[in-house]
């Protein structure tokens, strides 16, 4: 492949009946439950001095809850990054990322960052804000398919059967998989977040480039898995893949943790 194309989603998440929040709720605050756990003190003042009594965990759902809001409805694109080709190296992706101007999760990501560290003219009000998108959107860009493929909207389009609910694979990664255990967001946490330092150093490590990469091959596999228009999907997935939905959520909670103890810390 000479080159990627990115193409933007044009009908906003609210707008279309069957399109769904990455993680969900509950996915949302275990990737921000995590990421607190890792914070340095420096960090937790920083982030309190912004969010107040808000915890991380909650103010991460902020950004779906304003979907309902037509004047934040120039926010959509910030939640994913569509890829219309999955034959592509890591290197084909730095070098397409690099001359990346569209409004996506990866610029609107490196944005945030860059305002919430560098940027001391900020408001309280716009602080508050950046930092519920930086939050919410690293927990996005580590549901496989907020990097997915434009044509189904990020498997929005591609329809299968939850047990014996009429569903799509996007909804199934970003709620049913994670409600199935049938536990609290924290815990949830509780249950998985066990990782070590060396983990924690690899992942930290690993560039926003990085982080799609692994997305997009993760959504790639679990296209391929799907071979029938409602292909039932059940216990057995739900047993082949949890460890994958997890870990994921590991990574975004301890990237999270990564990047605000680098703005705050």
């Amino acid at each position: 492949m000479k080159h990627l194309k990115q193409l933007l989603i044009a009908i906003a998440f609210f707008s279309i009946p069957f399109t769904s929040m990455a993680w969900g709720k509950l996915g949302h605050r275990i990737v921000g439950q995590i990421a607190e756990s890792y914070l340095t003190p420096k960090a937790k003042l920083g982030i309190k001095a912004i969010l107040g009594n808000e915890t991380i965990a909650m103010a991460s759902n902020w950004p779906d809850f304003i979907k309902s809001d037509s004047t934040f409805k120039y926010l959509t694109p910030w939640h994913y990054v569509d890829m219309p080709d999955s034959n592509f190296s890591y290197k084909e992706l730095q070098d397409y990322l690099a001359k990346d101007t569209a409004v996506d999760a990866y610029t609107k990501l490196n944005f945030l960052i860059k305002e919430l560290k560098t940027n001391k003219n900020l408001t309280a009000d716009t602080k508050k804000m950046y930092l519920r998108l930086l939050i919410h959107i690293i927990g996005d860009v580590h549901q496989p398919f907020h990097v997915g493929h434009t044509a189904d909207l990020g498997g929005n389009k591609i329809e299968v059967q939850w047990f014996k609910e009429n569903t799509n694979l996007h909804a199934v990664w970003d709620e049913k998989l994670i409600q199935n255990q049938e536990l609290s967001y924290t815990e949830y946490t509780n249950a998985i977040n066990f990782t070590t330092p060396k983990q924690r150093l690899e992942w930290q490590a690993a560039p926003i480039a990085q982080w799609l990469y692994e997305s997009n091959h993760l959504a790639n596999s679990l296209y391929a898995e799907i071979t029938t228009k409602g292909q039932k999907l059940g216990y057995r997935y739900d047993f082949e893949h949890i460890a994958t939905l997890n870990e994921q959520l590991l990574k975004g909670g301890v990237r999270l943790a990564g990047i605000l103890n680098q703005i705050f810390g």
